[in-house]
C-alpha cells in the first residue's frame, strides 16, 4: 500500500489488486479500473473546470500571499509566547493552534489548486 504525503497528513492509497485471477481477466479488469479512472478525470475536469473558470495566475499569487502572511502570523505568536517567558495557556494555545490551522488549509488548498492545474482540471489562461 503506497502513500501519499501531503502538507500535514497522509492519504493511503487503497486499491485492491488481486493476484491469484487468471491474466484475462486481470486485463479486463484493468481496462475498467481505467474506464472508472477516466470518468473520474472527466468529471472532476467538468466540475472543476466550471467552478473555477477564473483562476489564473493572479490567482495564485493571491492564494501564495495569503498563505505566507498565515504561516508568518503563525511563526509570530509562537515567538512571542517563547519571549513571554510565561507557560502558555489554554486560551493562548488555542490562538496558536488556529493560526497554524489557518496556515495549513491555506497551504492544502494551494498545494490542491496547483494539482488541479497539473492533472488538467483548471486550465490557466
Amino acid at each position: 500500500m503506497s502513500t501519499v504525503m501531503t502538507q500535514s497528513y497522509r492519504r493511503q492509497r487503497d486499491h485492491f489488486e488481486p493476484s491469484d485471477i487468471d491474466p484475462q481477466e486481470q486485463r479486463r479488469l484493468r481496462g475498467l479500473l481505467e474506464q472508472i479512472d477516466y470518468a473520474a478525470f472527466v468529471a472532476n475536469r467538468e466540475v472543476i473546470g466550471q467552478t473555477l473558470a477564473g483562476v489564473g495566475p493572479e490567482s495564485f499569487q493571491k492564494l501564495a500571499v495569503l498563505t505566507a502572511t498565515a504561516r508568518a502570523k503563525w511563526s509570530a505568536e509562537a515567538l512571542r509566547l517563547a519571549h513571554s517567558g510565561a507557560p502558555v495557556t489554554p486560551d493562548q494555545a488555542a490562538r496558536l493552534t488556529a493560526f497554524r490551522t489557518a496556515y495549513e488549509e491555506l497551504s492544502e488548498a494551494y498545494e490542491a489548486l496547483r494539482r488541479m492545474v497539473e492533472r488538467g482540471y483548471v486550465v490557466l489562461p
